[in-house]
């Protein structure tokens, strides 16, 4: 018996082929239909491989003395089929594979096209024709059990469908069928036989209502149900082949795909939402059973039956290709129920390739005949491809309306935030007004007791004066009569006496010149309270024009000052009138004994030298106030040089901001520091550095204190920095930090230590000479906000060197940082947070570089975290910045990401990513949150987005 293709093959010319060209679309297995879902894409030709199989033991005995039957060209993708030893014919198709063919190589070149069509959303055909035993089923349902590089197509082309789809959205579904002598079973479920085929009246779709139909969770599961498969299909044995497919089979994949909505843009700006696209396509890989001739096979009985159901179905098959071919207008499509499964596959919408298997025996040539001229008819057939696709407006609908709740909640929140701003608001523009009008009230008053005052002071000065000329002229005539005196003296005795009246009288003379300078200083001291008083004048002038304006305190401070420093003044009057009155009681001297006069005039010395020093210290106490009140009063505005040290600058900060020269407006500070550091170059030039630190350790405060002053200004200038440190300066400031009980030179010490630790060389000294010690130990004693300030300043700066922090911390940094915040200060605050947002960027640049650390931050094993997630939103901006970018930092770190989460950074972060003013630390916090994990997971599940 003759097989179906050669018989249908007999219908046509058997001309040689040479390279097809492209035909008009032939006409469909059925009547055209018009698809209700999907589009036309364009026709597609059937795509038509040849694969020769090796020889077996069989053909490597009987055919040892003939050459193959067939001749393959692969790189021109043509074979030569031989008719005898000198004739031959040629075929062109579009790939020939060799024996030697890999299964990989025949799976991309011949089914991965049409694979991927199918998860693009087009149905796809695969299907093998050719000889009994030519190889179709290992070329098809290979397993690859034992060798994995045997895979068929069937295997890998479920290895990458699942590869490609979402298993939580998408959704692949198998059946597995046979056609068995006409009657469609199901190797699934064997129980299932004679399942019929269903046509929609509408699409023309053919579809199996009654084949199981079998969801694939994984690959695994895809396996067991083509073992499961491959042991219910009807097998034989025959001459041509021990295991002989006796029936069709073919495995139907459905494939329901979702693809993504895009999102566009209208004139007006607006986004538009395209409804989500669902794909639904079909994937069929049919393994044909193998044409035989009886009389080679040996078939008899059931199997002789087999045989004429396949043959039969093969012929039409090869009947409706033929008609396809030349574009017959009726395609017997209803003749097999194979032909009715393969509609859309030859002349449908479905993209189709076919590989067509060969043997090289030259015995069977007739078949090999047939099976290369079924393929070359194949290759003229057309499909107009269309793509399966439906639109999800269900879904778009639900996302639509989550969307608008959450504008609705936002919206309502955003207005209530308003509202309460603006309330907020003007509520501080009341007080903020009540309060200037008070204090420029209290500012007028206290200006017009100060000009009185200063008025009375004026007169008490010129009558000091006046009873101090009218005392050195009391002193001449006592001169004048001691002179007199002195000549009348005639024996030793009284010249021994006249010797020592002539010493008193230089005493005198020079009490005299010392009461002279003292008016003179007097006079100096005058002027530079008129000074004054012109500066605070104009500093009236400048609250009431500017919006920041000096606080109460600050004024009734300085009136309390300035009082106290009148009272002074009254006191020191006192004392030079009554020394004045002393004396005019000089006159007294030359009456009475010597030795009376000698032990009067002693004891009037020594209680003039007293006064002197007290007077001197009361000088030095007074003009240490009037510093004060000044630096007082010039922390309200900003401050240049201040603002450097929090930022951590070039190290152009000066501490002379107890000169009495410190005043509100920059120029005049600006002026006051450069003069400042002209004196203390000029004493450093005549002194010399040596000199100025060895008067650090003075046994006079006073001198301790004008040096350190001296050394924290040279400290400024980076240039003297590395001098200060050579010459043990640093190791003397560190000293007097520790040991000393002034608050004064602590301060400047502390601010000296801060201007030092800019250099990251003498970082590393401070840290080795026990410095960040002595820091934490100052912290924990002072009160004062000023020398706080200067603490954490230097703590602050020693926090940027990433190679110290863990010493650092060890050392009691972190801690004595976090305590200063005790004072509620805001500029010992600022400081705070600088040394926090410092230690975090380096412990961040640290890990993401090197990866040193893999625990969690020492900033938060340190109790931290309270802290910076309260002050992230605090009112001052430079404390604010600094804990935003601290936060960020820290969050970079994903093991830090669980304590962030749970402390209520999250929020702050989200908060940060939306409103903070600086775009560098908003778009690192956005960077941030979507990096992490943790945060993702945290947002997902209360539903915020950011």
């Amino acid at each position: 018996m003759k097989s179906g293709a050669q018989s249908a093959a007999a219908a046509a010319p058997t001309t040689s082929a040479t390279s097809m060209s492209s035909r008009p679309r032939s006409a469909s297995l059925s009547a055209p239909r018009r698809s209700s879902a999907g589009k036309n894409d364009g026709g597609a030709r059937v795509r038509v491989a040849v694969r020769l199989r090796p020889r077996n033991a069989e053909e490597l005995v009987a055919d040892a003395d003939f050459p193959d039957g067939v001749e393959l060209q692969p790189e021109l993708k043509r074979l030569k089929l031989r008719k005898n030893n000198w004739d031959s014919e040629t075929y062109q198709f579009d790939e020939v594979f060799p024996d030697t063919a890999s299964q990989k190589r025949v799976y991309e070149v011949v089914a991965k096209p049409v694979v991927e069509s199918v998860l693009d959303g087009y149905n796809g055909t695969v299907m093998a024709y050719g000889q009994t035993g030519t190889g179709k089923t290992y070329t098809l349902g290979k397993l690859g059990e034992e060798d994995c590089a045997d895979r068929g197509i069937m295997v890998r082309a479920l290895e990458d469908i699942m590869a490609d789809t979402n298993p939580e959205n998408d959704t692949v579904c198998v059946s597995y069928l046979q056609l068995y002598m006409e009657s469609i079973q199901d190797l699934l479920a064997p129980e299932r036989d004679n399942i019929p085929i269903a046509e929609d009246p509408k699409t023309g779709d053919v579809s199996l209502p009654g084949a199981t139909l079998i969801q694939l969770k994984n690959y695994k599961s895809f396996i067991g149900l083509l073992q499961t498969g491959e042991a219910n299909r009807v097998a034989a044995n025959t001459k041509l082949n021990t295991e002989s497919s006796r029936s069709h089979a073919v495995l139907l994949v459905y494939i329901k795909k979702h693809v993504k909505a895009k999102e566009s843009s209208n004139e007006n700006g607006s986004r538009n939402s395209r409804a989500p696209v669902i794909r639904r396509s079909k994937l069929l890989i049919v393994d044909l059973a193998g044409s035989e001739r009886v009389d080679k096979s040996g078939s008899e009985g059931i199997t002789l039956e087999e045989a004429k159901f396949i043959n039969l179905s093969l012929t039409a098959l090869g009947k409706c290709i033929n008609a396809l071919a030349e574009n017959s207008p009726h395609v017997p499509t209803r003749d097999s129920k194979l032909t009715r499964l393969l509609r859309d596959s030859f002349g449908g919408s479905a993209r189709t390739s076919l590989i067509t298997t060969i043997g090289p025996s030259p015995r069977h040539r007739g078949e090999t005949a047939s099976t290369i001229l079924f393929g070359q008819r194949a290759m003229k057939v057309e499909n107009m491809l269309k793509l399966k696709e439906e639109f999800d407006y269900k879904s778009l609908c639900r996302r639509l309306e989550a969307d608008l709740d959450k504008l609705i909640v936002e919206n309502e929140r955003h207005v209530k935030a308003v509202v309460d701003a603006e309330e907020e608001l003007h509520d501080k523009l009341n007080e903020a007004r009540s309060r200037v009008a008070e204090a420029e009230g209290k500012l007028a008053s206290a200006l017009g007791e100060m000009s009185l005052e200063r008025s009375r002071y004026q007169k008490d000065t010129e009558e000091l004066r006046r009873q101090a000329l009218h005392h050195v002229n009391d002193i001449k005539s006592l001169e004048k009569k001691l002179e007199e005196n002195a000549a009348g003296l005639n024996s030793q005795k009284e010249r021994e006496i006249h010797a020592e009246r002539i010493k008193h009288e230089e005493e005198i003379t020079n009490l005299a010149d010392n009461y002279k300078r003292q008016n003179l200083n007097l006079s100096e001291q005058l002027q530079i309270e008129r000074t004054l008083r012109l500066q605070l004048e104009e500093e009236l002038s400048a609250v009431r024009s500017s919006s920041k304006q000096v606080p109460e305190q600050c004024v009734a401070d300085q009136l309390t000052e300035l009082k106290e420093r009148l009272d002074k003044e009254r006191l020191t009057r006192e004392n030079l009138e009554l020394e004045l009155r002393m004396l005019q009681n000089k006159e007294n001297y030359s009456t009475g004994s010597t030795e009376a006069i000698k032990e009067k005039q002693n004891e009037e010395i020594l209680n003039l030298k007293k006064k002197l020093d007290e007077e001197s210290k009361q000088r030095k106490k007074r003009e240490e106030e009037i510093r004060n009140l000044r630096y007082q009063l010039a922390q309200s505005n900003e401050d240049a040089e201040i603002k450097r040290i929090e930022k951590g600058g070039s190290g152009r900060s000066s501490f002379g901001s107890d000169s009495p020269l410190n005043l509100h407006r920059p120029n005049i500070l600006r002026d006051t520091i450069n003069g400042q550091r002209a004196t203390i170059a000029k004493l450093f030039e005549q002194v010399g550095l040596q000199k100025i630190l060895s008067l650090l350790e003075s046994e006079d405060a006073d001198v301790r204190v004008h040096a350190v002053k001296v050394v924290a200004n040279l400290a400024a200038e980076e240039a003297n920095q590395e001098k200060i440190v050579e010459a043990g300066g640093l190791k003397s400031l560190l000293v007097l930090l520790g040991n000393s009980e002034d608050e004064t030179i602590r301060r400047v010490a502390a601010g000296a230590i801060a201007n030092l630790a800019m250099n990251e060389k003498n970082q590393e000294l401070i840290m080795g000479q026990g410095g960040i010690t002595l820091l934490a130990t100052t912290a924990n004693e002072a009160e004062d906000p000023q020398t706080l300030r200067m603490v954490a300043g230097a703590i602050a700066n020693l926090c940027g060197n990433e190679t110290l922090q863990v010493k650092l911390r060890d050392e009691g940094g972190i801690k004595a940082l976090l305590g200063m915040v005790r004072t509620r200060h805001p500029d010992v605050l600022a400081q705070v947070a600088r040394g926090i947002a410092n230690f975090a960027k380096c412990e961040s640049r640290a890990v993401s570089q090197s990866g040193h650390r893999v625990g969690r931050s020492l900033l938060i094993e340190d109790g931290a975290l309270p802290w910076i997630v309260a002050n992230a939103n605090n009112e001052s901006s430079p404390i604010r910045r600094h804990i935003e970018l601290a936060l960020c930092h820290l969050a970079q770190h994903e093991v830090n990401a669980r304590d962030l989460a749970t402390g209520g950074a999250l929020w702050e972060l989200v908060r940060i990513s939306r409103e903070c003013s600086r775009e560098d630390i908003r778009n690192l916090a956005q960077k941030t949150l979507n990096a992490s994990s943790v945060f993702q997971a945290e947002l997902r599940r209360l539903h915020v987005s950011y």
